[in-house]
């Protein structure tokens, strides 16, 4: 059974800028499936109201 899982792109000054929406079957599926959005910043991964965690970039966010 999947769940509903969204990733939230974080801006410089900690507001989110964009949000992704998708389905994982566990929260670590979750997190692998939101590494992809790392390269354009940090990385918050929520499920509804639960933070599974954030993903660190290793670039600085994009203006």
């Amino acid at each position: 059974m999947t769940q509903q899982y969204r990733a939230y792109l974080v801006g410089e000054n900690g507001v989110f800028r964009s949000a992704e929406a998708f389905e994982a079957p566990s929260d670590t599926s979750a997190l692998a499936h939101a590494q992809q959005f790392v390269r354009r910043g940090d990385v918050e991964v929520w499920q509804l109201g639960r933070k599974i965690g954030l993903l660190k970039s290793a670039r600085p966010p994009e203006a």
